[in-house]
């Protein structure tokens, strides 16, 4: 098991471990004993995952003398609304948790924000733990304490920053998941490899065919990567303001073609078409070396994602979700845009006719 800290301002009270190893999910009853963060837990998970860990995660706390509960929801995008929100505060207040009960995150993305979220607002916060069970959540998303809800307008538009107490990854999780959602997961690993300078890129590139058969080894290798590679930049940029930007390479036409596709596109072949945008936008604006761009379109390719945007989905609906995005000023998106591999930046240069260009140059 390796562990990698967080650390937030030099505040203790704002540190917490990531723990990357195979056999955690065994000993996560050990492990909270240890921490001692809460006397009661609920954990939160959707229903595929609830049936695959979810009851004998129940089973092994209360074995452990850790009383415990569990709340289920719809599994998928869908469920990431205001909706399931309530509806996870109703069933807390009839169990009556408290603040000294603490919340386990147990699944993927949706499981995550949405269970953050809850964390976040119920009686002024509860402690909350994430145990990611999708590649996704694993290298990114249960890491840096970013908790959203979708809203019809667009995603993640309702969340907060709340950071939490710990994050317990077991790859082993991977082993259950759909090769759908493994590929999804991928997407955010390649992202990391384009907008980090060190060898996570190369690495992708010599052992990407491992990776896709769950090597123990390779598999461990890039998520510890990723993981060390969020941290870093959560680290000097808590609330998203500056360098954090970066984490957002593919995701701002990502997010704007998953909310135009009515959430059919999901978040990774999403977000493996905004990097294909992002990579041809930084080839005109950001004087991008074409070997690079050719490079990284050949990395996507070999994930087995998506490269071109399917032509049923309109560039004006497209362009439409895209001033809905949270991460832009006023009237200007910003785009994150590489000027090499390893070297991005944030621009508000991307006119509308460029953009079109892109969206219509990628369908196929």
């Amino acid at each position: 098991m390796k562990t990698i800290t967080l650390s937030l301002q030099g505040s203790q009270s704002l540190s917490y471990d990531i723990r990357v190893g195979y056999g955690i999910g065994e000993r996560i009853s050990a492990i909270l004993a240890e921490l001692g963060i809460a006397g009661r837990y609920v954990v939160i998970t959707d229903t595929h995952v609830a049936d695959l860990y979810g009851r004998r995660l129940i089973e092994d706390l209360n074995r452990a003398g850790l009383p415990a509960g569990i709340i289920t929801f719809p599994a998928g995008e869908a469920s990431k609304n205001i909706g399931t929100a309530l509806e996870i505060v109703r069933q807390l207040l009839q169990t009556g948790a408290d603040r000294k009960t603490a919340l386990l995150a147990l699944g993927g993305g949706v499981v995550g924000d949405v269970t953050g979220f809850v964390a976040s607002l119920y009686m002024r916060s509860l402690p909350y733990l994430q145990v990611p069970t999708s590649l996704v959540a694993q290298v990114d998303s249960s890491i840096g304490g970013k908790t959203a809800i979708d809203l019809a307008e667009g995603k993640n538009l309702l969340g907060t920053f709340y950071q939490p107490r710990a994050v317990l990854t077991d790859p082993l999780f991977l082993d259950t998941l759909p090769e759908e959602e493994f590929r999804n997961g991928l997407a955010e690993v390649v992202k990391y490899g384009i907008i980090d300078p060190g060898e996570l890129f190369a690495l992708l590139e010599a052992e990407m065919t491992a990776l896709k058969q769950l090597d123990r080894e390779v598999l461990t290798r890039v998520i510890e990567k990723c993981c060390e590679i969020k941290k870093g930049l959560v680290e000097i940029d808590e609330r998203d303001q500056g360098p954090r930007h970066f984490l957002n390479f593919g995701h701002t036409l990502g997010h704007a073609l998953e909310a135009a596709s009515d959430y059919r596109l999901t978040h990774g072949r999403g977000v493996s078409l905004g990097m294909m945008a992002a990579l041809r936008l930084s080839e005109r604006i950001g004087d991008l070396p074409g070997r690079d761009r050719k490079r990284a379109e050949q990395l996507i390719e070999r994930t087995g994602l998506p490269t071109a945007i399917p032509r049923e989905i309109s560039t004006e609906l497209i362009l439409s979700k895209l001033t809905a995005d949270k991460k832009k000023s006023g009237a200007t998106i910003n785009f994150v845009l590489i000027r090499k591999i390893g070297a991005p930046f944030v621009t508000g240069e991307v006119t509308e006719g460029l953009l079109r260009e892109t969206i219509e140059g990628l369908k196929g």
